[in-house]
């Protein structure tokens, strides 16, 4: 049942930068950092995690575009990173070394951030295709969701002032496409009363801006509502067409288009003929549906997780019907589609596989009547995550051979808990080649890789993945990860500071699927939202007791981490579970679910969690809402808490975290605090960041789990 809500005495806590506030935050963080980071085994770790970090023998992940391929790239001489680009004929014969000549700087955060007195964080570039001539560059400060978009040149390799008449837009949640060389469509809140933003937070109109006018007055040319989460929109630079959205909640959509070649300031658009809980992507001449629930067409049900294409030209000959699509992939009860990836002539399906990666690829029909058939994939690994990093489907036209990728070469990273990744090449005749490898940051001898199933309260069965250190049989300090939410999968993959920092040392990690997650595609998502969120605690619940059970740890032995929707886990844990656990590391949360819809952009969350303005309070949320449910130390026993979090954290208010360390301290509890003054929602803007984040988790559950088992009374 709820609780009652009193008044709040640490609502003073929500005022992000108020001096009063930021002193009792200097005087907790200092307090960790002197405890945490403090030691010799302390400072050996931070040094360790920092040289793997800034190696610069690991891979520059790449992204291809025309000529090049474009990565940010991070060092001990370059903190904030360097937006650089390499010729693909140079990457293609094998990942090029870091000082490799060929190697173009374009933007030096570092000096950037430096000559403006600005803690610029790098967050992304929209390049104008397929001339490839301009950018926009996404820049942030401190790592926050909010951004401001300045225009590059990529020819004469500088920003374009605003005195010539380059796109320059103030911070902001923001989205920009390009449609030509003096026009973009752009998302933006710019009205200072909030007029043209929504609940959340976000933009609610799209504009259509030309070059050298003030965004501001640029046309609307599509809009939202008030409470919707948001609006969006792009332009497909092979065809011309334009579509926009509407988000209604965070799991649904109503998508509208253009017909090419019509414009959009003196047209209105067309509503694609789905349910708003159907996902849609243009592409080229096809539109492709990713139904969250059963859809019916044509006399047909294809069940929610399906991925099915229809052709444009029928959608445009009759937009109010759909056509009867054809079917790529269909799930099973272990299998999901977790991305697409479009070529010219092929798409990539990556598929989970009771959570492990594969690739599916199908040729795409030179007309709408035609096949898809689909191409072997050769070479690929089994028992691996695969992420298909980059596809450069507009990547023809040049007359050099072997200057440009083909338009349906792929570059994938693969890795595995023990199999640190690899750059590979998938080529459109669907062969592999592997660019390079990054080398082996911890000893992986005697690291022994498991995979089960623990069965939850209402008999469902939760996968979990063992990562065991090596060392002799018997229970070990254990710390066991989860999120459970937004249809986020969690995949067994390299993570080189969890080996370094923690299995090398003997110790164990564990990855848990539970529900809300999208291990098992759209249905084990919707399992745990709204009323049915227990159910994602009763799954990590169920694992916890099956580690214990059978024998990898002990309960004192058991710490549990998560962030974000995760550190909600964590402190329906900390509340609810706490006989099960000897510690609890809780990153960037959510705990206060009575306001988290008043705090910067929870309300786009309320499909996800439910409206604690209305019955959803009393019916379920209060019912297990981690800032209303602490009780003093005097009546139970809670495991000792790491809490950490940013003060430059645009999307989770830091609120959340210093009220709940405010009042497990005021009831007497163990914890631990930690905010990072920048890094955003990500915790940490640079790998030094990083690597204290890593220490100060890692190290809080070295000294509070004991090494060995407690003896027996």
């Amino acid at each position: 049942m709820s609780l009652p809500v009193s008044p709040d005495p640490y609502l003073h806590l929500e005022e992000v930068d108020a001096p009063e506030v930021l002193e009792w935050v200097r005087e907790r963080s200092d307090r960790t950092t002197a405890d945490l980071a403090a030691g010799a085994h302390a400072e050996a770790s931070y040094s360790r995690a920092l040289e793997i970090l800034d190696a610069t023998d690991r891979i520059a992940w790449p992204v291809l575009r025309g000529r090049y391929a474009y990565t940010l790239w991070k060092d001990g001489d370059h903190r904030r990173g360097l937006w650089r680009r390499v010729p693909w004929s140079v990457l293609a014969e094998g990942a090029p070394g870091v000082d490799h000549p060929a190697w173009e700087t374009l933007v030096d955060v570092d000096a950037l951030a430096d000559a403006e007195g600005v803690n610029w964080v790098y967050s992304g570039t929209v390049v104008r295709r397929p001339a490839d001539d301009r950018a926009l560059i996404r820049l942030s400060r401190g790592g926050a969701d909010a951004v401001e978009v300045r225009e590059f040149d990529l020819v004469d390799r500088r920003f374009v002032p605003a005195s010539e008449g380059g796109f320059r837009l103030a911070e902001a949640k923001c989205s920009v496409s390009w449609v030509d060389r003096d026009t973009v469509l752009l998302t933006a809140p710019l009205d200072p009363e909030g007029s043209d933003a929504t609940d959340s937070g976000y933009a609610r109109v799209v504009r259509l801006w030309r070059r050298g006018t003030d965004p501001a007055q640029a046309p609307v040319v599509f809009e939202g509502r008030g409470d919707d989460v948001a609006v969006g929109a792009s332009h497909d630079p092979v065809t011309g067409r334009i579509m926009a959205s509407r988000a209604p909640d965070f799991h649904t959509s109503q998508e509208v288009f253009w017909t090419p070649g019509t414009d959009p300031t003196s047209t209105a658009p067309r509503l694609v003929p789905v349910p708003e809980d159907c996902d849609v992507t243009s592409c080229g001449d096809w539109l492709l549906l990713r139904p969250r629930t059963d859809l019916e067409v044509s006399g047909r049900t294809h069940p929610g997780g399906s991925v099915l294409v229809v052709p444009w030209s029928a959608v445009d000959a009759e937009p109010d019907r759909l056509p009867a699509p054809v079917v790529l992939f269909s799930p099973t009860p272990s299998t999901t589609v977790e991305d697409i990836t479009w070529g010219r002539g092929r798409i990539l399906l990556t598929i989970l596989d009771d959570t492990e990666s594969r690739i599916e690829a199908y040729t795409i029909p030179a007309t709408a009547d035609g096949d898809w058939t689909p191409l072997q994939v050769q070479g690929l690994p089994e028992h691996v995550s695969i992420d298909v990093l980059s596809c450069d489907r507009l990547a023809d036209g040049d007359p050099t051979p072997g200057d440009r990728p083909h338009p349906d070469d792929a570059v994938l990273a693969v890795s595995g808990p023990v199999v640190p990744p690899s750059l590979v090449l998938l080529r459109a005749d669907g062969s592999t080649t592997t660019l390079g490898s990054t080398p082996h940051r911890f000893d992986t001898s005697g690291v022994e890789v498991s995979r089960h199933t623990a069965v939850s309260d209402d008999g469902t069965e939760v996968p979990y993945t063992v990562m065991r250190g090596p060392g002799p049989d018997g229970p070990r300090p254990t710390i066991l990860y989860g999120y459970g939410g937004f249809e986020v999968s969690m995949r067994p993959s390299y993570a080189a500071l969890r080996g370094a920092l923690w299995l090398e040392e003997g110790g164990v990690y564990v990855v848990a699927g539970i529900r809300g997650g999208g291990e098992y595609g759209p249905a084990w998502h919707r399992a745990a939202v709204r009323e049915k969120r227990p159910r994602a605690y009763e799954d990590f619940a169920a694992v916890a007791r099956a580690l214990v059970e059978t024998g990898v740890t002990t309960r004192d032995q058991l710490g549990a981490t998560g962030g974000s929707n995760g550190g909600l886990l964590m402190g329906v844990m900390l509340t609810r579970y706490p006989e099960l656990f000897g510690a609890l590391a809780i990153a960037v949360p959510l705990l206060d679910m009575k306001r988290y819809h008043l705090l910067l952009a929870g309300a786009s969350w309320m499909a996800e969690y439910g409206d604690p303005d209305s019955s959803d309070w009393d019916d379920f949320l209060g019912a297990y809402s981690p800032y209303q449910h602490i009780r003093p130390a005097s009546e139970v026993r809670y495991p000792p808490v790491l809490m950490t979090t940013s003060t430059r954290d645009d999307r989770v208010h830091p609120g959340h975290a210093r009220k709940m360390t405010a009042a497990l301290e005021a009831a007497g509890h163990e914890v631990a605090y930690y905010e990072n003054v920048e890094g955003g929602h990500a915790g940490a803007a640079d790998n030094t960041q990083e690597a204290r984040k890593a220490v100060l988790t890692y190290e809080f559950f070295r000294r509070r789990l004991p090494r060995r088992r407690p003896p027996q009374a």
